[in-house]
């Protein structure tokens, strides 16, 4: 299995344990949860169900009775409320000789509908019977991040502190995309694995439907924009399967694809057209939790100010591809190459990319033990500063530097000409005024060859190239 080795080490770690165990196992769609789960246990469970995407409570139920019917328990009656599900599953479980007995509920946060009182069954289910035995393995799991989140790994009520563990199975790095491209057979370049990263980021189900011997626009075109394409629904169906009322959430994200370098809440609110409640706020934190959106603040402010910017590699792209004037070009990317809307589509997409891997930049940096904030900035001209700035990635470190990162796509080395030495130059004057910070600011560039060899190549003072970003 490529990567996961730590997930993996933390189930292990867990099965030794003599109590029984409640472990919560979150992280973006496609993103392999199940497939863990499944292949680190070999199927072998005391009983496994997954729940209803936009079922009701009466087919959720139903589901829930073949589950339990098909672990057998074959007395089991019809099913009416939830604690009755769970009373079952505990009669279920009791009937089974193994030392240690799985229950893997998988996509539990559709099986809470409303009123549904789900939630408070697993609640009696666990403290009331489970938690004080010794041999139970719970492990639940969800694509809704916010929602496992939200109502079991930080609730106030009956689950409070109760989960033993928590996995958040995160997309793989560049490093591991190059690992499982391998695994599949597919020969790919370094540059070849950055754009298709840039596209579907690293989500592994994303890479398993790649086809060797095609081109990368012909791999996109193919999956993305043909009529028969496996991930043509995808965009939709993402958010459809992680909010149940999602249609604020796709006007957030597409708000925020029209200002790639971020913007604040008040700006959304009003492009959106939604009002500034509780609700809104609730919309942008789920976002986040999710991985569609980052929320920062500038050095040394607080939530006042905070802005957001969309950093989900496939959502991006879409946005930037999938508009209503191209419906019908099933070879989008392929006719599209080395046009500008292409080139600054990469441009934003390796920004995206290089936030994804700021571990990385740091190793390269050699500052991985030092202790840094990470942040982005912008500065709109006023009166006292005329002149605008924005800065994707700010490394603001314990010793007191803070490195100011610019962040290039380009076929070769980078060219630094004289007319971008002096904008590099203006853009941390700029920042140096503005912040009136008092460490010293380093110029770091990262590109995907490095920069050229010319008279400009020492403007920044430390380089990272595409290569460190797989490591």
């Amino acid at each position: 299995m490529v990567a996961r080795k730590h997930e993996i080490e933390s189930f292990e770690w867990d099965l030794q344990k003599r109590e029984s165990q409640f472990i919560a196992v979150y992280g973006r769609r496609r993103v392999g949860k199940t497939y863990l789960v499944r292949q680190l246990f070999k199927d072998n469970f005391a009983f496994y169900h997954t729940g209803l995407q936009k079922g009701n409570l009466r087919e959720q139920l139903i589901e829930f009775r073949d589950s339990l019917i098909k672990y057998g328990y074959s007395e089991c009656p019809t099913l009416t409320s939830w604690n009755e599900a769970f009373t079952h599953l505990e009669r279920l479980i009791s009937k089974k000789p193994e030392e240690k007995k799985i229950v893997f509920i998988d996509e539990l946060p559709w099986m809470d509908t409303p009123q549904s009182k789900m939630v408070m069954a697993l609640d009696r289910f666990w403290n009331g019977w489970a938690s004080a035995r010794n041999d139970i393995v719970l492990i639940v799991c969800g694509s809704a991040t916010s929602w496992i989140v939200t109502k079991i790994v930080k609730d106030r009520g009956g689950l409070h502190n109760r989960l033993t563990d928590q996995i958040c199975l995160h997309p793989f790095t560049l490093g591991e995309c190059e690992e499982y491209a391998a695994e599949l057979g597919l020969h790919l370049s370094r540059t070849e694995i950055a754009q298709y990263y840039m596209v579907f980021g690293g989500v592994p189900y994303y890479w398993s439907l790649l086809q060797p011997g095609l081109s990368f626009a012909q791999n996109v075109d193919r999956l993305v924009f043909a009529q028969d394409g496996k991930l043509r629904l995808e965009y939709a169906q993402l958010f459809s399967s992680l909010f149940r009322h999602a249609r604020v959430h796709l006007s957030v994200v597409e708000a925020l694809a029209g200002r790639p370098y971020g913007t604040t809440r008040e700006e959304i609110a009003a492009a959106t057209k939604a009002p500034q409640g509780g609700n809104f706020k609730v919309v942008l934190e789920e976002l986040e939790q999710c991985g569609f959106i980052r929320g920062f603040n500038e050095p040394g402010k607080k939530k006042r100010g905070r802005q957001y910017q969309l950093v989900d590699n496939f959502a991006l792209f879409w946005n930037q591809f999938a508009g209503d004037k191209d419906i019908g070009d099933e070879k989008r990317l392929e006719n599209s190459i080395n046009t500008p809307r292409v080139n600054t589509w990469k441009g934003l997409a390796f920004e995206k990319v290089c936030l994804q891997h700021v571990p990385q930049i740091k190793a390269k940096l050699g500052i991985g033990g030092v202790l840094t904030g990470t942040y982005a900035w912008r500065h709109v001209p006023n009166d006292v500063y005329t002149e605008g700035a924005q800065i994707d990635l700010l490394l603001d470190r314990a010793d007191g530097i803070i490195n100011v990162c610019e962040m290039k796509w380009s076929a070769g080395p980078f060219v630094i000409d004289k007319k971008k030495d002096r904008e590099l130059r203006e853009k941390i004057g700029i920042f140096s005024q503005v912040t009136g910070t008092r460490k010293g600011v380093h110029l770091t560039m990262i590109t995907t060859e490095g920069v050229a060899h010319n008279e400009y190549r020492w403007t920044p003072q430390s380089e990272v190239t595409l290569d460190d970003l797989f490591k």
